[in-house]
């Protein structure tokens, strides 16, 4: 069972939190990390972000920032925080810690010991150095959940290589299937690579919580940027294309469907594609091109994928014949895969997102009641259990007096000589 902890007061109406009761230690960095923390604060955990006294958070104060002239790439007040710090930090509590000072190391020791989970982001072999290693604080709490995330995981002859999203992209051969065909290799727009890594980690811990119940301890949860990132790219039979005669860039195709791109339309452009020959008939028929269902090659998946830009010459012709509104209506009516090509400013004023609360505003402490740029609501939705992402940001060291004095027991005397000494 889970120990008695303060209960987060995250909720929706009488719903609880889904995680209440855990508590998380949350050592890590930039983005794989806090986003597996982040996704734990909006199920219900009291996750505790610990930084360095020194340095603090390195997204507290990089651009671009958010602040009461509005965002820009110039900290113009010292009320400016970092986009990214507003909106990875939400919901979770901040203490500064420095872990290279024994009475750091003792300190971290005792939150240890009051923890269920532990996050980290440390290029491999940094922990060891720090003695904060697995092996070392599960002598500590065996109970304890350790999550270490790093970009090609803790073993293999690449292990202790640094990676950011943009080198797991290319590693993984993301990159070389990603872009127009005839143009060079490209990243996907967003980091990827980091996301997927901490919708993994938290998947992980979730299941090393479940197993807890049965077992009563802990266990070590190795995640590797490279290794989720290529688990999702891997559906697709890539190392089968050259035999296939298929270019593994692809653009918007892909080689199991055909038609399946995105066509021109007269004010724009939409996304089209039937994953049935039931599909492929009933478009047929809404084009107009009856002609084409008594066509072996038509009608033969195969060679529609393989002859794409014959398919793609015959959807296009007609998409390019009225509004992308009129496309939708026909297709919608008969139940065919289609959608807009949405600009970003689109998605914010998107309806569907709207209703299902998935675009919420960062609030800085400095600005509570402004509303900031726009971050990501708690994308499940659980009929008995609460979880929402509390807009509420910590300032630096925040929580200092409720974790040490509270949680650990320092008098305030220990705290203050601490903090003089440079540990707190």
């Amino acid at each position: 069972m889970i120990s008695e902890k303060t209960p987060s007061t995250t909720s929706v109406g009488e719903k609880p939190p889904i995680l209440r009761g855990v508590r998380v230690l949350d050592l890590s960095r930039f983005l794989s990390g806090p986003q597996a923390t982040l996704f734990l604060a909006g199920m219900g955990a009291e996750v505790i972000k610990i930084d360095d006294p020194r340095g603090g958070d390195p997204t507290f104060t990089a651009p671009p920032y958010f602040g009461p002239r509005g965002v820009a790439f110039d900290r113009r007040t010292p009320e400016d925080l970092g986009i990214a710090y507003l909106k990875r930090t939400r919901g979770k509590k901040s203490i500064s810690l420095d872990l290279k000072k024994p009475e750091g190391h003792e300190v971290l020791l005792k939150l240890v010991r009051e923890a269920d989970v532990l996050v980290e982001n440390f290029k491999v072999g940094v922990t060891a150095k720090l003695k904060i290693d697995y092996a070392t604080l599960r002598a500590v709490n065996p109970r304890l959940i350790y999550c270490s995330i790093t970009g090609y995981g803790a073993t293999g002859p690449e292990r202790h290589r640094k990676a950011f999203d943009l080198m797991v992209q290319a590693a993984t051969g993301m990159m070389s299937i990603t872009g127009d065909p005839a143009g060079q290799p490209s990243k996907t727009g967003a980091s990827l690579s980091d996301g997927i890594a901490g919708t993994f980690a938290m998947a992980g811990i979730l299941g090393a919580l479940y197993q807890r119940h049965e077992t009563g301890l802990g266990q070590f949860i190795d995640v590797s940027m490279a290794d989720c990132l290529l688990s999702l790219i891997f559906d697709e039979p890539f190392e089968c294309y050259g035999d296939l005669g298929l270019a593994h860039r692809q653009g918007n195709r892909i080689a199991r469907f055909s038609p399946f791109n995105t066509y021109q339309a007269l004010d724009g452009a939409v996304a089209i594609g039937a994953g049935t020959t039931a599909d492929w008939t009933k478009l047929l028929h809404i084009m107009g091109r009856e002609d084409l269902l008594n066509s072996p090659e038509f009608m033969n998946p195969g060679w529609r994928i393989e002859n794409n830009e014959k398919v793609d010459a015959v959807v296009g012709k007609w998409a390019a014949s009225m509004p992308i509104e009129t496309i939708i209506a026909r297709l919608d009516e008969a139940d065919i895969a289609c959608g807009p090509i949405r600009t970003i400013d689109d998605v914010v004023a998107w309806d569907q997102l709207r209703v299902r609360d998935m675009l919420q505003p960062v609030r800085s402490p400095h600005l509570p009641t402004t509303a900031g740029p726009l971050a990501a609501g708690f994308p499940l939705k659980f009929s008995e259990a609460a979880a929402v992402h509390d807009p509420q940001v910590p300032m630096p060291r925040e929580h200092n007096a409720e974790i040490y004095e509270t949680l650990l027991k320092l008098s305030k005397e220990e705290v203050a000589s601490l903090t003089e000494g440079g540990v707190l």
